[in-house]
């Protein structure tokens, strides 16, 4: 299975649903020949601190992540192609092959004004809104054991 996830930046939202999609995938013992998961921005801003700090959090290192353009995978084929903020499912290319676009809208951490508590309360609240969402769709496909997504 190969999934692409966009954003406008790649910076917060899509970095998050990769890694909940390669955590989840890595715990029902696939391994990178059975799945592919990477994450896209029309306008790429680098990773940000704040996203890498509540994965970390969560238990998932995604400091190793790159910040990168959708540019880089538009000749690749994939089965899905799901988009995490409205910009980017209205201003998503056609992907070649028979990818099945999906449209999770999240709101953006990184607009979030205030102190450094509000902002993050508020990426944790994001997370956790991405995570739920990829482990919904996870349980609703067959091919991982429902406890690799609990």
């Amino acid at each position: 299975m190969k999934i692409l996830v966009l954003c406008t930046g790649n910076s917060c939202r899509s970095q998050m649903a990769e890694g909940f999609f390669r955590h989840y995938f890595l715990k029902a013992g696939d391994n990178e020949s059975a799945y592919a998961v990477r994450s896209a921005g029309l306008e790429p801003h680098g990773l940000n601190p704040m996203a890498v700090r509540v994965m970390a959090e969560a238990g998932i290192d995604i400091s190793g992540h790159s910040s990168d353009h959708l540019d880089k995978y538009a000749k690749d084929k994939f089965d899905y192609v799901i988009t995490v903020c409205d910009n980017a499912a209205a201003n998503c290319p056609v992907f070649p092959g028979k990818a099945k676009r999906l449209h999770w809208p999240f709101d953006d951490p990184a607009k979030v004004t205030g102190s450094e508590a509000d902002i993050l309360t508020e990426f944790r609240r994001i997370r956790d809104e991405i995570e739920g969402t990829v482990r919904r769709w996870l349980s609703g496909l067959d091919r991982l054991a429902p406890d690799a997504i609990s």
